[in-house]
């Protein structure tokens, strides 16, 4: 299946149903009142989340969504049958945001959870409604109001603890295939994963976490250079960022630079990324000699001194397993501290929403471009625009 991370859709809310106007009549009843009912309300829209999704493509096919209106009312004091409300499915992850106010409206982040989109209208009242006793014949009625209707883009950031960074071909894709039941495309070439993949790390027992694997990202890409900037809002959740480092790169080029240009991209693309604890994890130290993986160890370290620095070698099966249970432990005390601590949660929601802010930036930023063709780079990026 495709994977498609942004969509653009129309909701329509249901109108109310119009007031009716009506007057009493039956056999030896000489002067009946008024008796129009009122209309019945429009339906809603809601987004729910749903788990078994993992894309938005179906929105590709499927851009519009308007809700049936409510009843008109009836004479007899009939009131009009209320419209039904739609509820359109979305993968958990997904924050909805008001194309024309910019407004984020919110996330769907639990299965099942319920938001609220588009309003539909009030009803409309019969003229029953405005019968007194000066006025005993009313022939007034009002019209049911119109259905909220909106233009939405949904962006799907997928929900991960631990989120892979670094640069194309620096083992990523080889370690969540390692420790998880996910098979991403695996090659000796740049930019093998063009989507992300997740995969769940079991542990030990019920313990677990959940891995986000991106496409790499190279220099410029907070300025839209290559794949990885499109994917970065994939892991504006994640608990810790696991900064993967190719210990001997094919070209030769400096893994200390490289791991120092990559963190300049996430600042660049969000300056709350940084916040998030990052471990500098060398990859495929099977290539180096003990005394070459020391020095660069010893490098690393001086440089990123507030750092977790680790190594491992996925096809060697190296500091794998310990690597998996510090980011075990680490996780499970985040999840204990968010749910005991409302200061630490607080932060974290205002940290999470900071992110949040920079990725939507970041994507009206590519869609201005995109609409302008200015740039040929962002012709890869997947948006559906009617």
């Amino acid at each position: 299946m495709q994977f498609i991370d942004e969509a653009t859709i129309h909701v329509q809310a249901g109108k109310g149903g119009d007031g009716c106007l009506s007057f009493r009549r039956e056999k030896y009843i000489a002067k009946g009142g008024p008796d129009g009912g009122d209309g019945g309300d429009g339906g809603h829209v809601y987004l729910v989340g749903h788990e078994a999704l993992n894309t938005l493509i179906d929105f590709r096919y499927q851009p519009r969504y308007r809700v049936r209106g409510g009843q008109p009312g009836s004479g007899r004091n009939k009131t009009g049958a209320r419209g039904d409300d739609v509820e359109i499915s979305v993968p958990l992850g997904t924050t909805v945001v008001d194309e024309d106010t910019q407004e984020v409206l919110g996330d769907v982040i639990r299965s099942g959870e319920r938001l609220l989109v588009a309003t539909g209208g009030r009803r409309g009242l019969g003229n029953a409604r405005f019968k007194s006793s000066t006025n005993r014949a009313p022939r007034k009625t009002i019209p049911g109001e119109p259905g909220e209707a909106r233009m939405l883009r949904l962006q799907l950031k997928l929900m991960a603890d631990v989120g892979l960074v670094g640069l194309p071909n620096a083992g990523k894709s080889t370690l969540i295939s390692v420790v998880s039941a996910a098979r991403p495309k695996i090659a000796d070439y740049p930019f093998t994963t063009l989507a992300p993949s997740l995969g769940v790390v079991r542990v030990a027992g019920d313990a677990s976490f959940v891995m986000a694997d991106i496409p790499g990202l190279i220099q410029g890409a907070s300025s839209g250079a290559g794949l990885g900037v499109q994917f970065l809002r994939h892991v504006s959740r994640t608990r810790i960022l696991l900064h993967l480092v190719d210990a001997k790169p094919d070209d030769g080029s400096d893994p200390l630079e490289n791991a120092r240009m990559i963190e300049r991209e996430l600042g660049a693309y969000s300056e709350g990324l940084l916040e998030r604890p990052i471990w500098v994890v060398l990859s495929k130290i099977d290539q180096l000699e003990d005394a070459a993986l020391a020095a660069l160890e010893q490098r690393f370290r001086e440089r990123f001194a507030k750092r977790r620095i680790a190594w491992v070698s996925a096809l060697g099966d190296t500091g794998v397993a310990e690597l998996m249970a510090d980011l075990m432990a680490s996780v499970a005390d985040y999840r204990q501290r968010l749910a005991e601590d409302a200061d630490f949660a607080e932060g974290e929601a205002q940290l999470t929403a900071r992110i949040g802010e920079d990725v939507l930036q970041h994507a009206l930023n590519r869609q201005k471009v995109r609409r302008g063709r200015s740039d040929p780079g962002d012709e890869a990026e997947v948006v559906y625009q009617e």
